[in-house]
């Protein structure tokens, strides 16, 4: 099945819902997304800089596992990389502020 393009951010929003409409990989993304804020504090806070490095293994790691294992499909990354970076931290930012619910049911996501 071809992929729709998006022209904007709110477009793609509902699809990048719904590509991760299984509870485990949304989980999944947490701990990567997480562990990304986590270790870009520590390289900060600790000025070792070289932790940076890990950013993209920490992120990636646990998304494509979700994606390839949980979810079997396609990450959205491969073809809207910053915007699937930036729906990322938001879907991040929204559960942990209990906010998720509801962009979840307005983009058709029933779990």
């Amino acid at each position: 099945m071809a992929q729709r393009e998006y022209a904007t951010f709110a477009e793609f929003w509902p699809f990048y819902l719904r590509e991760h409409s299984r509870p485990r990989t949304r989980a999944l993304h947490y701990i990567g997304t997480t562990l990304v804020v986590a270790i870009a504090l520590f390289a900060v806070a600790t000025q070792r800089w070289w932790w940076l490095l890990a950013l993209p293994l920490a992120g990636y790691f646990f998304a494509w596992l979700a994606h390839f294992t949980v979810e079997k499909n396609r990450p959205a990354t491969f073809t809207y990389p910053l915007w699937s970076l930036a729906a990322d931290f938001r879907m991040w930012a929204l559960w942990l502020s209990g906010r998720l619910g509801p962009e979840l049911k307005r983009a058709g996501v029933n779990r």
